[in-house]
């Protein structure tokens, strides 16, 4: 009868025990649904990845094709747009080998093959830059050229100034009065003009005694001793800034029954000036000659040495 109890007692745990393995079981089971339901899920996005990464790659082949063909079509074009550029240059530097102006955005300055590899920038009257070979005028005569600074004598470049530009580039007076009678002769706006126009060997040319007057007249307050230094001041820089285009030659004259000689600064006939012909400055003074101070002496020379 006492074994009884402890048998009662153990079914009770053997029950509890059982129920407890029973509901962590369920739970297992529960557990075990969600995973697979997860798993469900989670295979369908890889199919759904997979979908796309296919129609990516699709796509990307596409591509790959289309760009392997604009490829093969830009290289055709590069070639072809390469050789017709070379083609190109290679006219343009015959033209600039002939003289030809180019301008400016036609020409690969860096590209081109010229003579010395050189090419000179000018600006036209058409105020457009263009490219040639230095020293090369259009044989076409298209559009005059406005020199460039570095093509101008220095005389003539001092002669553009205006007044205090002159005077901020050049402190010897000397030099300024030269640059001064350049611009009188050269400029037939200006007005106090005392060249006057020669013949045969002469081009222009300007007498001692009228660059003194003309001195005096351009520095106001200046003694005539002062203005008669001048003179020679003015003739030896503007020898110098003509890069000796000018020159000085001697006349023999008879005045009141006395013989003197008297220095002419001259601009030969055969004087190359940038930008200058003869013809051209003949006909600007046959314009210019009623306003124009002149001188009334005879231009033939007959006494010069």
């Amino acid at each position: 009868m006492t074994d009884r109890p402890l048998e009662d007692a153990s079914l009770e745990t053997l029950v509890a025990e059982l129920r407890a393995l029973r509901e962590r079981n369920e739970r297992l089971e529960e557990r075990v649904a969600d995973l697979e339901r997860e798993i469900d899920d989670l295979e369908a996005d890889v199919d759904d990845h997979n979908d796309e990464l296919a129609a990516h790659e699709t796509r990307l082949e596409t591509q790959q094709t289309e760009t392997n063909r604009l490829e093969a079509i830009t290289e055709a074009t590069r070639k072809r747009t390469g050789a017709n550029k070379a083609r190109i240059e290679e006219l343009q530097a015959r033209e600039l080998e002939k003289g030809a102006h180019l301008q400016t955005n036609n020409v690969d300055e860096h590209e081109i093959d010229v003579p010395n590899g050189r090419l000179e920038r000018i600006t036209k009257t058409d105020n457009e830059p263009y490219y040639r070979l230095p020293d090369h005028e259009d044989p076409l005569n298209r559009d005059d050229v406005a020199l460039a600074h570095g093509d101008l004598l220095p005389i003539q470049q001092l002669a553009r100034m205006d007044a205090d530009m002159r005077r901020a580039t050049a402190d010897a007076l000397p030099t300024r009065l030269a640059a001064k009678l350049w611009q009188a002769r050269a400029d037939p706006t200006v007005g106090d003009d005392p060249w006057t126009t020669g013949c045969k060997s002469v081009r222009e040319y300007v007498a001692a005694s009228d660059l003194k007057h003309w001195i005096r007249r351009q520095e106001e307050g200046i003694s005539e001793t002062y203005a008669k230094k001048l003179v020679s001041r003015t003739i030896d820089a503007a020898l110098e800034l003509s890069k000796n285009r000018l020159a000085v030659r001697k006349r023999t004259q008879r005045k009141n029954g006395l013989e003197y000689t008297e220095r002419r600064l001259i601009l030969p006939a055969d004087a190359e000036i940038p930008g200058e012909t003869a013809s051209s400055r003949n006909a600007e003074r046959s314009s210019s000659s009623g306003t124009a101070t002149r001188n009334p002496s005879d231009p033939t020379a007959p006494g010069d040495s």
